[in-house]
């Protein structure tokens, strides 16, 4: 497998310092994310009629994504949402409106009747409130063709053959235990990227829908303020390894955009550890998989 490099600045010293082998980090899956971020609201062309469609009903943002048959991204879109909270519905109504004015704009878009779809659910949420994701879709008028863990859909566009995947959300933090392509272990734990919101709310005196914002939009470093969050995290990350020998961690989701986040996890766990470009696009992308 190609070998590539894609995590912030200063994690090849940390690689050194840590004495770990550079772990694969597959290049069809960093090409497939990169284009995959241009098919925002604007559809790339594919040549096939039959699209497989993902719903990804997160804390902060629920995504909506297509991807044809040969596995290339198609299209996704998004909008801003509060009404999931830790995997768990919490506004029914809004989660439900939420997915019917996606599916109006991907059909739109798409020129296509978007009738099912899969979803997903952190690991840690038990199946019968998992089962709500199902019902938030059937009520948009989706029907629900998959409810799969969002660790398990990750892995389904990463294709790691060893490894931790670890799914920042914003609630939770999911870890899976990758050995020979298989996901071994599984586990979930809270504290995501709401708790990043807050530390840098609080730190900046702003809101905390501005905090999320700022931290999306990246363009500035808070890492400085946002490394004992972060440093939660990695020891949320570390206890859910427990004894597995992990020698590399690969961080998806939307809160590892943080700069420096990698970096942090590395030194604190002394695991090697990787972030994807658009790495809140791996679990909703990896749902449409599933």
């Amino acid at each position: 497998m190609a070998l590539s490099v894609s995590s912030e600045h200063g994690a090849l010293s940390m690689l050194a310092r840590i004495k770990t082998p550079q772990p694969p980090v597959s290049l069809e899956a960093t090409a497939f994310l990169e284009e995959a971020a241009r098919t925002f609201r604007s559809p790339a062309c594919s040549s096939d009629s039959t699209l497989s469609f993902g719903i990804d009903l997160g804390t902060a943002t629920i995504v909506l994504t297509a991807i044809d048959q040969q596995r290339r991204p198609v299209y996704w879109d998004s909008l801003p949402c509060q009404a999931v909270r830790d995997g768990v519905v919490v506004n029914f109504g809004d989660a439900v409106a939420a997915v019917k004015q996606l599916k109006i704009a991907a059909t739109a878009a798409l020129q296509q009747e978007i009738s099912a779809a899969a979803t997903a659910f952190p690991p840690g949420v038990p199946l019968a409130e998992a089962r709500a994701c199902r019902y938030v879709l059937e009520n948009a008028g989706v029907t629900c063709r998959n409810l799969v863990d969002e660790v398990t859909a990750a892995q389904a566009l990463l294709q790691l053959t060893e490894g931790a995947i670890v799914d920042v959300g914003g609630g939770s933090t999911g870890v899976g235990v990758v050995v020979d392509g298989a996901i071994v272990a599984l586990d979930d734990e809270p504290g995501g990227g709401h708790h990043l919101d807050l530390i840098l709310a609080g730190a900046l005196g702003i809101a905390i829908e501005e905090a999320e914002e700022r931290k999306r939009r990246g363009d500035q470093d808070y890492s400085h303020i946002l490394r004992p969050g972060v440093e939660r995290i990695a020891s949320s990350i570390v206890r859910q390894i427990g004894d597995h020998p992990v020698r590399s961690i690969h961080l998806v989701g939307g809160a590892v955009r943080v700069p420096h986040a990698a970096s942090i996890v590395a030194a604190f766990s002394e695991i090697a550890t990787w972030a994807y470009p658009h790495s809140e696009l791996v679990t909703p992308f990896g749902i449409a998989m599933s």
